[in-house]
């Protein structure tokens, strides 16, 4: 089995700055991409930012300059660090990984549980 557990989301005042964690466990062989999605109700869920294992980062147009992404591979970990923040950020925001499980070299695709993240203007 592989879990992602998010952590870090809330309330905070725009302009401020929150910072998500993502904790990988379980039987994993190894990690490849990871990064983070987000979804308001009644859209699509959106990707934000994505980190190859090599440490390679792409970020949506709207965060591009306030949003960081990075991952700590001793850690199993992928970090979300948020500044600036808008009002419009307002979303439940993901965590995925593509994983390759301990004697199951396939890679498959895993997600957290959600965090919300609200940014009152």
């Amino acid at each position: 089995q592989v879990q992602l557990v998010e952590s870090g989301g809330g309330l905070v005042q725009a302009g401020g700055s929150l910072r998500l964690s993502c904790a990988a466990s379980g039987s994993i062989f190894s990690i490849n991409n990871m990064g983070w999605y987000r979804q308001v109700p009644g859209k699509q869920r959106e990707l934000v930012a994505v980190i190859t294992s090599g440490g390679s980062t792409n970020y949506a147009d709207s965060v591009k300059g306030r949003f960081t992404i990075s991952r700590d591979n001793a850690k199993n970990t992928v970090y979300l660090q948020m500044n600036s923040l808008k009002p419009e950020d307002t979303a439940v925001y993901y965590c995925n990984a593509d994983i390759s499980r301990i004697g199951i070299l396939i890679l498959l695709t895993y997600w957290g549980q959600g965090t919300q993240v609200t940014v009152s203007s």
